[in-house]
């Protein structure tokens, strides 16, 4: 019986308390009885000292001052905190993106409000009926170009073009009231317009530039809008199960295990952000390349694209349009008589071409090159400063606002207990994860609502590289717009639509070969009618070896 006071021995330290650091005297739990109280809850029910942790589900099941409601409590309220901390962060980036699209369409704005009311202001006194009967043309115009602007579904050129057509009816018309001129004649005269150019070269080289500058002005500003909704919808989505889990380990488990004042380790920070995060790590390509395509847009409106000049001036072309066809109407009269024919003598006769003034009243147009100037300035250095978001996230959220420990403390909590954190920070995105010790992540299954952001990134950045060379897009349909901008990402071909070979991006798009598959097809179906051919061969050799023996 030698072996019994060893066998007594060991039942005894068996059933003794297993806290080394606690000696026989179990901890208070008033640190965590203090913050579960200033979280809302009830102290109802709440240990006073540690009690033994079998209980739990989510923290070490050591000895604990969380019960299992508490624990559950605690997870709820690090999944609310966690989300809250993502709008915040979003919030600031929507505040940036919006600012800037408040500041520019402001200037823009105001460009084409300034130009218009020059024209008011100038060409009564200019151009007397001239004007005063043909209002209603150049307030269309400008309706018409503030709508392009605002994102409707207008062909511009085609407005442009229909504004000197009606303008130059009109005019034909008072320049010539001794004659009764139809519909029908002044048809004929509009087909001769463009050989005759009555405006000069006015027309043409406006809608060159205008159409230019408007595109340009238009994308940029819809890409600030674009770029704050995608950060808005993706800042809204939900954590998955499995992270509610990790960041509940994170931010409240070492508080149940009775360590307060310990930080979480850096590290094991990360790898808890990163894992909750990985869809929203998958932003980052075309997220960078609409923040890369606005500056591109940017440097385009305030430098070949000449947008101050050409917004600001629009009412003096118009005016040198109109001078132009003053100075040269005998000329031009004559060739559309001889073209189209000599009109009837009108029998009410006029003298609004004597009551017309040629008297030349200087328009001005005060320069903002400056103020656009400082507003790209200042765009630049914000898309800049944006375009890593997605992927520094995790790290600006594990410093300032879990408030992780330095990456070299040894005496942090690792999810389990004080001391170093060993594994090492996994990378970024979704495909990342697969390995991820603190974050189970299902890579085959992306979210939804974040690969439909990452198309309407797609969406924007092609039409910002068509804005880049002069091409306009139709905002309305976003058939045209799969283009992609060559991402690179795990977004599917049936999710994201193919791609367009006139994006004018330099990145060539991805191309996916479809994979051969066993069983489907002709390859699998011969290959499932080799049994069958070996089978019927076997046979016909057993029968004629059989016809042998006989």
């Amino acid at each position: 019986m030698r072996f019994f006071p060893w066998g007594f021995w060991l039942l005894c330290v068996a059933s003794a308390p297993a806290r080394g650091d606690s000696g026989s005297k179990a901890r208070s739990c008033a640190e965590v009885r203090q913050l579960y109280g200033a979280k809302g809850f009830s102290l109802s029910g709440v240990p006073q000292a540690e009690i033994s942790g079998e209980h739990l589900r989510i923290c070490p099941q050591g000895y604990t001052c969380c019960t299992s409601e508490m624990e559950e409590n605690f997870a709820n309220k690090s999944r609310s905190e966690f989300e809250a901390m993502m709008k915040e962060a979003g919030r600031s980036v929507q505040t940036t993106l919006t600012a800037q699209h408040r500041s520019f369409d402001s200037y823009f704005q105001d460009l084409l409000n300034k130009s218009e009311k020059a024209l008011y202001d100038g060409f009564p006194s200019m151009y007397g009926e001239l004007y005063t009967q043909n209002m209603k043309v150049f307030k269309d115009l400008y309706s018409e170009l503030r709508r392009y602007y605002r994102g409707s579904n207008i062909n511009l050129e085609e407005a442009l073009n229909e504004f000197w057509t009606r303008l130059l009816e009109r005019l034909f018309k008072l320049m010539n009231p001794q004659y009764h001129i139809t519909d029908e004649y002044l048809d004929c005269m509009v087909k001769h317009a463009e050989q005759h150019k009555p405006f000069g070269e006015v027309p043409r080289d406006l809608k060159v530039k205008a159409t230019r500058a408007f595109i340009a002005a238009r994308s940029y500003a819809q890409g600030f809008l674009v770029g704050s909704d995608v950060v808005k919808k993706v800042s809204q989505v939900s954590l998955s199960h499995e992270c509610t889990r990790a960041i509940m380990k994170l931010m409240y488990c070492p508080h149940c295990r009775g360590m307060s004042s310990v930080k979480p380790c850096n590290n094991y920070c990360l790898n808890v952000v990163k894992g909750c995060l990985a869809n929203q790590a998958d932003l980052n390509t075309e997220w960078k390349y609409l923040m890369d395509s606005l500056v591109v847009v940017a440097d385009r409106i305030d430098g070949p694209y000449n947008v101050d000049t050409v917004i600001g001036t629009i009412h003096m072309r118009i005016a040198e349009a109109i001078s132009n066809l003053q100075e040269n109407k005998d000329s031009i009269t004559a060739k559309v008589f001889q073209g189209c024919g000599n009109p009837k003598i009108s029998t009410k006769g006029s003298s609004t071409e004597d009551k017309k003034r040629r008297g030349k009243v200087a328009l001005e147009a005060k320069s903002s090159a400056q103020a656009l100037e400082m507003l790209v300035l200042d765009a630049k250095g914000n898309l800049t400063a944006l375009k890593t978001y997605w992927i520094t996230l995790p790290g600006i959220l594990c410093s300032k606002k879990v408030m992780a420990s330095s990456a070299a403390d040894d005496k942090c909590w690792n999810g389990m207990t004080k001391g170093s954190y060993l594994p090492e920070v996994m990378g970024d995105g979704l495909a990342n994860q697969i390995n991820n010790p603190e974050v189970e992540v299902d890579i085959t299954k992306p979210d939804m609502t974040i690969r439909q952001q990452i198309m309407q990134l797609k969406i924007m950045t092609n039409r910002l590289g068509n804005a880049n060379i002069g091409n306009d897009v139709d905002f309305q349909d976003a058939s045209d717009d799969m283009s992609g901008s060559g991402s690179g990402d795990s977004c599917p071909d049936d999710v994201c639509g193919k791609r367009l070979s006139k994006s004018p991006s330099t990145r060539q798009p991805e191309t996916h070969a479809i994979p051969k598959q066993s069983g489907h097809g002709i390859n699998g179906a011969s290959s499932r009618s080799l049994p069958s051919t070996f089978l019927l061969l076997l046979s016909v050799a057993f029968i004629a070896a059989q016809h042998l023996w006989r």
